[in-house]
């Protein structure tokens, strides 16, 4: 009786929530349910792929042929990158662009169920739902080109497939290349354990490895012909941890040693760390970025050996747009709550049981518009970069159960089943009914893009990346 007359409720105030939608926005709507079953399949197709970064191959090439077969032109292998595409149709203004991103993480491969189990064991799993955000996304994309071709919308659709956000951050190379270039607004999302129009920034970052060098002898016959690369290693890390105390409370630093010798009986001549240093700004990163370089030539001097920096890449923290938000969080009102079945709430349950977390289920309650945060916590994304070149409007959707750990093999579980499946076609109807007020108030547009200009100022975009092409050999 309960289940029945919550439905009933949930139907009452879908369509109460669909009479206020314009005609548009409803065939929006309609067109995501079509495409539903096909999306949710290249959805678990990407999700039992796990590839990962800049590795995406099968996974790029399904979107990218979704796109096609829905009549929107393909360009593969954009910015030199084998795995990127953009996916277009239309001409003329506005020209509105939609994120997608489909790179999995290494190491967290999960069968989607609720108890910690590998579908393959040592491999990647979709950790942070990358599978759901490139699905929805192309949905989105496609759905608003439907209204472009019917001719009640003017102007172009574009998909940006952007590989590798895990790692070494594609997006600054499309940036770069110039692919945002004549672009009027972005649209984004992220799947999160939460569904909110999402007004807050993120972490600038730095990406960068170290390596010191030293010379081979014997660990106990002839040490004193030794220089040893490692210890130059553990004095390293040794001064990153004394440094932690005189950092603002907004720095983060954490390091992976990727390299410390290889047999206990010989002095290493070779060691090498990975090393990543964020801050809510990039104007406190960098500083912070520079003594801790300094800190590696110490570390080299005291040990007598030598070093190498090399920089991977370093991102941007996002450009808010509270504009471009409220429009977001309107549409996200009007398609009301995410609901779910008994057996889904039970799975979240287990979720959460399994993961040491309070068994409170699924959150479906679409989160009222926050404050916007100077100093945000969190992590970091090369959506910061895009958002730097163009205005930026994100989105949060729940596709994992409260206080689920992300990264983590939990996410997986989740992407690969209904309750990642509806937080993805949500996302697809939110993102797509943003793009329809975009093409039918110009001024909205112009409102967003002159705040944009207000909190960018005159501050000038300058990507952290080393000169050359994207790092895809020996990756």
């Amino acid at each position: 009786m309960k289940k029945t007359l919550l439905g009933l409720l949930l139907l009452i105030a879908f369509s109460v929530s669909a009479q206020k939608m314009n005609s548009n926005k409803k065939n929006l709507v309609a067109s995501v349910e079509k495409h539903k079953s096909e999306l949710i399949k290249i959805s678990d197709s990407i999700w039992a792929l796990a590839e990962t970064a800049f590795e995406e191959h099968e996974s790029a090439e399904i979107l990218a042929d979704y796109a096609e077969k829905n009549g929107m032109t393909v360009e593969r292998g954009v910015a030199g990158i084998p795995t990127a595409f953009t996916a277009t149709y239309g001409s003329g203004k506005p020209v509105i662009s939609i994120l997608g991103e489909f790179d999995a993480l290494p190491g967290i491969s999960q069968k989607a169920q609720p108890t910690k189990e590998p579908l393959n064991k040592g491999a990647a799993g979709h950790g942070c739902g990358h599978n759901l955000f490139g699905a929805a996304s192309l949905g989105a994309a496609i759905a608003t080109k439907e209204l472009i071709e019917q001719g009640k919308l003017t102007g172009t659709i574009k998909f940006m497939g952007t590989p590798s956000e895990e790692k070494f951050f594609g997006k600054i190379w499309m940036v770069r290349e110039g692919l945002w270039d004549d672009v009027d607004v972005n649209l984004s999302w992220h799947p999160s354990a939460k569904t909110e129009a999402d007004v807050q920034s993120t972490l600038a970052l730095v990406d960068f490895k170290v390596e010191f060098y030293g010379q081979a002898a014997h660990a106990s016959g002839d040490p004193w012909n030794g220089r040893s690369a490692s210890d130059a290693l553990e004095l390293y890390t040794t001064g990153i941890n004394y440094y932690r105390e005189h950092i603002k409370p907004t720095v983060r630093i954490h390091y992976h040693i990727q390299d410390g010798g290889q047999v206990v009986n010989v002095v290493p001549d070779y060691s090498k760390l990975w090393v990543r240093v964020r801050d809510t700004k990039r104007s406190g990163m960098m500083p912070v970025y520079e003594q801790v370089k300094k800190m590696a030539e110490g570390a080299a001097i005291m040990a007598n050996v030598d070093y190498k920096i090399s920089l991977i890449s370093g991102i941007y923290e996002v450009l808010v747009n509270r504009a471009g938000g409220e429009a977001m969080q309107k549409n996200l009102e009007l398609l009301g709550p995410l609901s779910y079945t008994p057996e889904e709430t039970a799975f979240g349950k287990k979720i959460q049981e399994a993961t040491g977390k309070p068994q409170l289920g699924m959150d479906s309650a679409i989160m009222p518009l926050e404050e916007t945060k100077e100093h945000p916590g969190g992590g970091s994304t090369d959506v910061g970069d895009v958002s730097w070149n163009v205005p930026n409007i994100n989105l949060g959707v729940t596709v994992a159960p409260k206080d689920t750990p992300w990264h983590s093999w939990a996410v997986v579980a989740c992407g690969g089943m209904s309750i990642g499946h509806k937080g993805m076609v949500q996302a697809a109807k939110a993102l797509g009914m943003t793009a329809v007020d975009l093409f039918e108030n110009p001024k909205l547009i112009e409102k967003i893009k002159a705040e944009y200009k207000q909190r960018k100022g005159s501050e000038k975009y300058v990507p952290i990346i080393p000169e050359g092409p994207p790092p895809i050999e020996g990756n």
